[in-house]
């Protein structure tokens, strides 16, 4: 809102000019009352009274300087026993000759049984400005010494100075009481001064008080500034002992405004010059513009040049402003301003609870490269604090207008954006202390928090996010051109903001549409936060965390869009899947690899895709969940649709799977027998994973062949199959490999034995691998012992490291030597 210092300024012109009307009376017709005795007039006609060619002069002195003269052009003695005095003028001086007044008129008649005298005419007044010394004056000369102040000007410049500064009253109807020193009129009073001219109706005047009343309808035409300013008073009241003036139904109107109080008191000090306004039951300042200030009390102090310097109001403030596109109100219990040496406002303090509510209304161009269309578009701003100080810079004459805005003891400022017939999107800005900067025509430009700052809007998409942190610096959007070429759309939503010290961050997802699934909330946490509002970015640095419907991400550095809720992290990215409980997956909920208790990844990136639920790891990814574990340079994981994909299209740093067979776990149930950890680890171009089916296959692709290797096999083959166990069997752990498959071009070597088939079966339960192939390249297996065998199948019995032939001409059970740890060699069988 803008504030023209002005309006409050013009207020105590009412009361100078009425200060000088007092001086008029208190300097004129009190020493006329105290110096001249009327009623000893009769008696001395023709003894104390000289006769002059041009009429009567009676004067009176008081040590070296004349005190005042009284000059008719004729007085008679009339036979109702009043005494008539024809054109009168009176000259009045100063003690020390500093001053000269006069009254006039064609005739003045005394009543020495009442003590009255009663202007039958018309009475001109003028009062010389004070501390002006005339050339006519008596005993005026060059260079004289007037209250230890020497004159500057030459002689000759006197008289025009001391001109320029008189005050002319005219009134007629004056009465005079000489015994109580009550002068009054109830006919009008005119007086004009070098600003300007005014008028009353009615006037009392108490020289033995020091009291002048303007009765009613006081009028006051002056100049400020080249300006015309009209002030009207319905009563007005000077004390000349304590230099104040007090007025009622005081108004000020100008060319851009009106200010008014309802009943104002006015200190003055002896130069004439104001010292404070008090102003009770009611000041306002209004603007032609739609400006309006107003509070039931108020104060104003001037320096000695009438200029503002400081001001308070109380009782509760009332702030508005209007135009074409933009409304805005504000209130405060109570304001102190600051004005500058020119009388501007320059710093206003609010307190006890601070509001500020703006309202703008413009319509958005078109736009052919986005297809957007002019619509209509409105914006709000709310600001609410305890205490607020503003500081306002000046952009032009008598004009100012915000520069910056300071708010403690809680802040909050929020906004609402609405395009069309659209949903409003909402923002809010808090902090125990927040600061905030304007531009031209009042844009709010930045601001920065501190102390519990927090920051939430709802995104386009209808998504809610909020920010907290210990200090939040935010900037705001320029306003948009209108598509009518008036003021600009304002941009109350923030463009971009940062946060440090200790930031969290909760985004709620938007209502799902029917059907579609829920989105799980995104919450984060970090050192820092930048918010960018193209885009709706958020970068989260030093030591960010986010997790998001179970999974948990920490990085060095984490980007989440607001608009898709997607989030990218880079560098030692680790991530943890949980349940939505915060407690460790389960079999078949969120992600599993097959195992129990919590998933976990490692990467140098990762990028999530909120919307699916799909993420991506690159750079040496690893993902594990207990005795199970991937590694690639690329792992994709579907966590809607359960299902992971590993790459590599480097040879010398391939996909690898590691999962434990479940012959590991049942192998020491076996009478007296153990058997050391089966641990499955394969090696390929690619695999995919699905957790409702619990089957990964992996492929060679460009790589040749995948590498398969158990605790007594190692195989080659174009493809393997792992199939896991399924959930509630009667093994202690879950994920483990129930069967493994290799197929296509199968080679394996056991226990110094050589295989070749096409498809070679692994069962984790029996330990047992079949090789078979096809009716023109059947299973062979090379044994150093028994030579070449073939047959439909080809059993290996791990645990006890045979072979068994099925089908074909004959089958056969070989015998392999193994040496035990003592050094001596067994066969077994």
């Amino acid at each position: 809102m803008r504030i023209t210092i002005e309006r409050l300024r013009t207020l105590v012109l009412a009361a100078g000019v009425v200060l000088a009307v007092a001086l008029v009376a208190s300097l004129g017709i009190a020493k006329f009352h105290n110096r001249l005795n009327t009623r000893e007039l009769p008696k001395k006609l023709g003894i104390d009274i000289s006769q002059e060619a041009n009429g009567v002069t009676y004067s009176h002195a008081l040590g070296a300087h004349s005190q005042f003269k009284i000059h008719a052009s004729k007085a008679e003695q009339l036979k109702n026993g009043l005494i008539l005095l024809h054109e009168v003028q009176i000259e009045l001086f100063g003690q020390d000759g500093d001053r000269l007044d006069r009254i006039e008129g064609h005739e003045f008649e005394y009543n020495e049984k009442d003590g009255t005298a009663t202007a039958t005419g018309p009475v001109e007044i003028t009062l010389m400005r004070p501390m002006v010394a005339p050339a006519i004056a008596p005993n005026a000369a060059p260079g004289h010494a007037i209250k230890k102040r020497n004159l500057y000007k030459p002689l000759e410049n006197a008289a025009q100075e001391a001109a320029s500064g008189e005050i002319h009253v005219k009134t007629s109807g004056l009465v005079s009481n000489w015994h109580t020193g009550v002068t009054s009129t109830n006919q009008r009073v005119d007086f004009t001064l070098k600003q300007g001219a005014g008028s009353s109706l009615g006037a009392l005047y108490d020289s033995q008080r020091g009291v002048l009343i303007l009765t009613s309808n006081v009028e006051i035409a002056v100049a400020r500034g080249g300006d015309p300013v009209h002030i009207h008073a319905q009563h007005a009241a000077f004390e000349r002992s304590s230099l104040t003036c007090d007025l009622t139904g005081a108004s000020a109107k100008f060319n851009n405004g009106q200010a008014t109080a309802t009943v104002a008191k006015i200190l003055f000090r002896e130069d004439g010059s104001a010292v404070r306004l008090d102003a009770t039951s009611g000041l306002s300042l209004a603007t032609n513009t739609g400006g309006h200030l107003a509070a039931p009390t108020g104060t104003l102090e001037f320096d000695e040049h009438n200029q503002p310097r400081h001001g308070h109001l109380e009782g509760g403030v009332q702030m508005e402003s209007a135009s074409s596109n933009r409304q805005i109100h504000g209130s405060s219990p109570a304001a102190e301003l600051e004005f500058s040496s020119s009388g501007e406002l320059s710093h206003a303090h609010l307190e006890r609870g601070v509001d500020f509510t703006s309202n703008a209304t413009a319509r958005s161009s078109a736009d052919a490269k986005s297809g957007a269309r002019a619509e209509l578009v409105r914006t709000s701003r709310h600001w609410h604090s305890s205490v607020a100080d503003i500081d306002f810079r000046e952009t032009g004459p008598r004009k100012v207008e915000p520069a910056s805005i300071h708010g403690t003891g809680g802040v909050v400022l929020t906004a609402e954006t609405r395009h069309g017939n659209a949903e409003p999107v909402p923002s809010r800005l808090a902090a125990d202390d927040l600061s905030g900067q304007f531009g031209p025509g009042s844009a709010l430009l930045a601001m920065t928090g501190t102390g519990h700052a927090s920051f939430s809007e709802t995104t386009g998409n209808g998504a809610n996010q909020s920010a907290a942190g210990d200090r939040i610096d935010a900037r705001f959007a320029p306003g948009s051109a209108s598509a009518d070429g008036g003021a600009s759309v304002e941009n109350v939503q923030v463009q971009s903001a940062d946060l440090d010290g200790h930031v969290t961050l909760v985004q709620e997802p938007s209502a799902a549409k029917p059907g579609a699934q829920s989105q799980s909330p995104l919450r984060a946490t970090a050192g820092k936060a930048v918010y960018e509002g193209t885009g709706q970015w958020l970068h989260l640095t030093l030591s960010p965390r986010v997790e998001n419907g179970g999974m948990q991400v920490a990085a060095d550095k984490i980007d989440i869009s607001q608009l898709s809720g997607d989030a990218f992290a880079h560098g030692n990215v680790k991530v943890t899947w949980l349940n939505s409980n915060g407690k460790p997956a389960s079999a078949g909920d969120v992600l599993s690899v097959g195992g129990q208790g919590p998933a976990h990844a490692i990467a140098q990136d990762m990028e999530f895709k909120r919307a699916t639920t799909a993420a991506t790891f690159t750079g040496q990814a690893r993902l594990w969940q207990q005795d199970n574990s991937i590694a690639a340079p690329i792992i994709l994981i579907d966590r809607n649709q359960k299902t992971l994909i590993a790459r590599s299209s480097d040879p010398s740093n391939p996909v690898r799977v590691v999962m434990l067979s479940a012959s590991s776990l049942n192998a020491s149930q076996g009478a007296g027998r153990t058997s050391s950890p089966s641990v499955i680890r394969v090696r390929g171009s690619e695999l995919t994973y699905s957790d409702d089916s619990r089957k990964a296959f992996m492929i060679g692709g460009s790589f040749g062949q995948v590498a398969a290797e158990t605790g007594t096999a190692t195989s080659l083959s174009d493809q393997v199959e792992l199939l896991l166990a399924p959930a509630g069997t009667r093994t202690s752990r879950q994920g483990q490999v129930d069967r493994m498959t290799a197929s296509g071009k199968v080679a394996v070597n056991t226990q110094g034995r050589k295989g070749t088939g096409e498809q070679l079966t692994y069962n984790g339960n029996t330990g047992e691998y079949v090789l078979t192939g096809t009716a023109s390249n059947p299973p062979q297996i090379n044994d150093s012992a028994r030579g070449t065998v073939t047959g439909e199948a080809l059993i290996f019995h791990s645990r006890d490291d045979s072979v068994s032939i099925e089908g074909g001409r004959h089958e056969a059970r070989t015998e392999t030597t193994v040496h035990q740890l003592d050094g001596r060699k067994e066969p077994r069988k």
